[in-house]
Order: structure tokens, then C-alpha cells, then sequence
């Protein structure tokens, strides 16, 4: 998508919102010039002893953007195209969603740049393993907590805690999030983020009056936080007419089962090798094979972007024809965009509201590993609910009372509680 900006300009078109927070509230010049830049930055190399003995290293980051509220909370991913200027801008986007939803937490990220699909289960464990031998100096329970993102997963976290473990010569299960919950992992935790953002979808359509057996959604992506959000969306009547992956999309009026589709998915591999009805599966009855830039463009009530930053840029925001966007992602929407689609009349539910899920469900792990107790999943998924229907209705009755978009509202929430902290925790001079 030639539209897509590189990562050096990713950082400096997320600030242009923190930016506008702060001519639009009242923030301390000290507190606004703090939350300009990360507080620490570390790059590491990772060696890793290949399957046929030679070895190579990786780039890693590790990237703690405001800890003014609490420890560093944020996940580590495992992709070719990470940099520093892309963990840096999801760093401080984790430190405006912690915020947004008031968990005592700053913002953190990881990344390594790599290619995970060309490693084998062993050399990814080694990789895994050797991130965290890396970071182990600025990373722990009271101070920074990784856990899962792109690539990653809870076996990879329980590989990561165990290396931690052997460093700390104890164990201490609060020092990573997302983990398998016989190493100490939440229950609850893998459908979080999914869950969330159904959560902040339902509270949206309930004050628009729309009911979800009548509202068409497109889901960009079919990873965890997309499939879980387009399973569960599924159970509650919503139609899912488009899900997508890297290579391709497929789309159907009737609605697609997200189920079978992910045991095509599994079978298969891509959504365009799939046999869409077989003796034992049906995806739909009528699937259309389509590209996978083509599902952006659909002419539907919810598009739902679950896949990576800037998807939605200057050159096709016009294209898109939803009635609202759901970011399940960080930063699917370039700023220009989301300006375009605030002009259009378009609404977008952030994501540093709607995908809170994940890191909501991690601090009740991170709670739990704590205090030494086991919380049920339908107490964490109710906890859950309670935290996301007392915060969203805050961000959407400030949008209403302001006459702001839903990012505005929820970037003022998160910006000013951080700010607020950094003020009354001394040594701020008043700019004026």
C-alpha cells in the first residue's frame, strides 16, 4: 500500500495527537516536554545458535516511554520490518491506553527484527531465550512486564518467564503477562483483546440504537485478537461478511463462520487455498475470493482493523465506505486519515480504548501472580466488562459534552491523567 509511511515518520505522526492534546487541555509545559520522549531506549543484538550450527544475530529493542503511573507494561513482537521508531510509537501509545482505561501502568514495548515463519520451534525458543538474557536488567514486576504481540504467544511468554526465572534464581511469574495458565497465565487472557474490543463495540452500538444481528462487519486480519473478536461478535449475532490474512480476503453477504474458517485456516494455511464446503466444514454457503486491500474498501456498517499500523492513510481513506472503524490494532489509522474520516463524518473507536483488552486482562494476571491467587474466567471476563463499560462510557460522554471525535476524547483522558501525575509528583515549573 503505497500510501503507508516508514517507521522513521511513525513516531512523529503519533505525537501530532499528543500534540493537540496539549493546546487542547491544560498541561503543564514541564509535564508536556516529559511526555515528548521515551524515558529509556534500549537497543540489544541477539545471537542465536542456528539448527545447523551457525549462528546469527538479531537487532532487539526494548523501549519504556513514561513511567510515571506504574511499571512499563507492553508486548514484544517478532517481525521482519520491527525498528526502534515503530516499538518507540507503540510504547507511547501502550502509555496512552493504560491510562485511557486508569491501570497503574506506563507504557512499554519489545520488539526483534526477524522473520519467525524461517525459524524452527527451536531456534525461535533460543531467540526467545536470548531477549530476554538481553533486557533482564530493566525488565521485572515493579518495573517492566512484557507479554505477547505480533508473533508472539503464551508459549513463547512461558519460554520468557522461565529464562527470567533462571536469571532471578527464583521463581517470579509477575515479571511477564500472557503466559500459559499452568506457568501462572490468566485465565481469560488469550481472547482478551478480542473480547475487549466486542465490548467497546457493544457499548458503542447500544448508544446508537443499532441492534447486532443488523450491523455487517469487515475484519481486517485473522490473527488471535482478530479471530477471538470475530468468534465472539459471531455468538452475539453480528455478521461477519469479510475476514482477511496477509495474502488475501474472502467475503460473503450471508456471513462467514468464523470457526470453520479457522479450521480451514489451519488446514490450509491461507484463506485462498481454502475448500470453503466440505463433508465436514462449511465457512458459507457463497464465499467471494477477493484482495485483501479490497475488504478496506467494503461497503459495510463496521470495519474492524486487526492487523498492523497504518492501514488507513491519506491515499485511500477516501475509499472507505464503513459507517464506523473498529482499531483492534495499534494505530491502523494515520492521524491525516483519521482527520479525513473525522471530516466525513465517519466515527472511529480508538485504539487505545478498544483494544485495552489484552493489557486489561494482563494486569489481573500480573494481580494474581502477586497476591498468590486464581481468579475464574468469568470473573476476570466480568471484571473485564466492568472496567471497559466504566471507562468508554467516560471517553463517550466527553466526546459528546466537547463535541469531539471518540480519539480526541480518549487521548485527553489518557494525556491528562498522566500529566496530572507527573505534576503533582514535584519539580514542574508552571510555562506561564
Amino acid at each position: 500500500m503505497s500510501g503507508q509511511m516508514d517507521h522513521a515518520n511513525l513516531f512523529d505522526d503519533a505525537r501530532t495527537r499528543l500534540v493537540e492534546v496539549c493546546q487542547a487541555i491544560e498541561i503543564q509545559g514541564d509535564a508536556r516536554e516529559r511526555l515528548m520522549q521515551p524515558s529509556l531506549s534500549l537497543q540489544v543484538s541477539v545471537p542465536v545458535r542456528m539448527d545447523d550450527g551457525s549462528l546469527k544475530v538479531f537487532p532487539g529493542w526494548r523501549i519504556q516511554y513514561n513511567t510515571t503511573l506504574g511499571p512499563a507494561k507492553g508486548g514484544i513482537r517478532f517481525h521482519p520490518d520491527v525498528s526502534q521508531e515503530e516499538v518507540t510509537t507503540l510504547s507511547f501509545w501502550m502509555a496512552v491506553k493504560c491510562a485511557v482505561v486508569d491501570l497503574p501502568y506506563g507504557g512499554g514495548k519489545g520488539g526483534v527484527k526477524v522473520d519467525p515463519k524461517k525459524l524452527s520451534k527451536l531456534e525461535l525458543e533460543r531467540l526467545a531465550r536470548g531477549y530476554i538474557r538481553a533486557i533482564a536488567d530493566v525488565m521485572g514486576p515493579e518495573r517492566d512486564i512484557p507479554a505477547p504481540d505480533v508473533n508472539t504467544n503464551a508459549t513463547v511468554m512461558g519460554w520468557m518467564a522461565d529464562e527470567f526465572d533462571h536469571l532471578a534464581r527464583g521463581k517470579v511469574p509477575a515479571a511477564i503477562t500472557g503466559k500459559p495458565p499452568e506457568l501462572g497465565g490468566s485465565l481469560g487472557r488469550v481472547a482478551a483483546t478480542g473480547r475487549g474490543a466486542l465490548h467497546v463495540l457493544d457499548l458503542w452500538a447500544a448508544r446508537e440504537k443499532r441492534k447486532p444481528e443488523e450491523t455487517r462487519v469487515a475484519v481486517q486480519g485473522f490473527g488471535n485478537a482478530a479471530y477471538h473478536f470475530a468468534r465472539l461478535a459471531y455468538e452475539q449475532g453480528y455478521r461477519i461478511v469479510a475476514v482477511s490474512d496477509s495474502k488475501g480476503a474472502i467475503y460473503s453477504q450471508d456471513g462467514l463462520d468464523p470457526d470453520a474458517i479457522k479450521e480451514q485456516k489451519e488446514r490450509n494455511r491461507r484463506l485462498h487455498d481454502m475448500v470453503y464446503c466440505d463433508d465436514s466444514v462449511c465457512v458459507a454457503e457463497d464465499v467471494e475470493k477477493i484482495d485483501r486491500d479490497e475488504l478496506l474498501t467494503l461497503e459495510v456498517d463496521v470495519l474492524a482493523l486487526a492487523a498492523l499500523e497504518d492501514q488507513i492513510h491519506e491515499e485511500n481513506v477516501d475509499e472507505v465506505r464503513a459507517g464506523a472503524l473498529l482499531e483492534i490494532a495499534n494505530g491502523p489509522v494515520s492521524s491525516r486519515a483519521d482527520e479525513r474520516l473525522e471530516e466525513r463524518g465517519i466515527p472511529v473507536l480508538p485504539d487505545v480504548l478498544a483494544n485495552t483488552g489484552g493489557v486489561i486482562v494482563s494486569y489481573y494476571e500480573w494481580v494474581q501472580n502477586r497476591s498468590g491467587e486464581r481468579w475464574s474466567e468469568e470473573d476476570i471476563n466480568q471484571r473485564l466488562a466492568q472496567r471497559l463499560e466504566r471507562q468508554s462510557e467516560l471517553v463517550f460522554k466527553r466526546a459528546e459534552r466537547e463535541e469531539i471525535s471518540y480519539r480526541r476524547a480518549a487521548y485527553r483522558q489518557g494525556i491528562e491523567r498522566i500529566a496530572h501525575a507527573i505534576e503533582l509528583r514535584g519539580n514542574c515549573q508552571d510555562s506561564e
